[in-house]
């Protein structure tokens, strides 16, 4: 698939899945967004919880270990959930990017000033 843009790619067959589960992120309702951003904002919580628990968290618990495969799995799921919430927010790879791109941005320019007070006016323009 190098001949192809990979975010895109994932934008194309998460939009594919979840017209085959019945949720159309791609041409939903403005009145139906809230409740979608609140499923896919829950649904990521607890992927993070089990990909939480896929790390030996438990400093009590001499038996854990590591499953690095499993976590991948779970960061897997992370990205299902997080590019149908783009998409219901009407975002698209390109818009991804250049919103990651702008707040990197920003990101570096927190560090250059030293970041000690908060500036909501710094990431408006994302």
């Amino acid at each position: 698939m190098p001949d192809k843009d990979m975010l895109t790619e994932i934008f194309h067959m998460q939009a594919e899945l979840n017209q085959r589960i019945g949720v159309n992120t791609l041409h939903m309702p403005e009145a139906k967004k809230p409740e979608w951003v609140l499923n896919y904002c829950r649904a990521m919580t607890q992927e993070v919880a089990e990909l939480t628990d896929s790390v030996p968290w438990k400093w009590w618990a001499k038996y854990q270990k590591f499953d690095k495969q499993n976590a991948r799995v779970e960061v897997a799921d992370l990205f299902h959930f997080l590019v149908s919430l783009a998409q219901v927010l009407d975002m698209s790879a390109d818009d991804i990017f250049e919103a990651y791109r702008k707040k990197n941005e920003v990101n570096f320019q927190r560090q250059d000033t030293g970041y000690t007070a908060k500036d909501a006016n710094d990431s408006k323009h994302i």
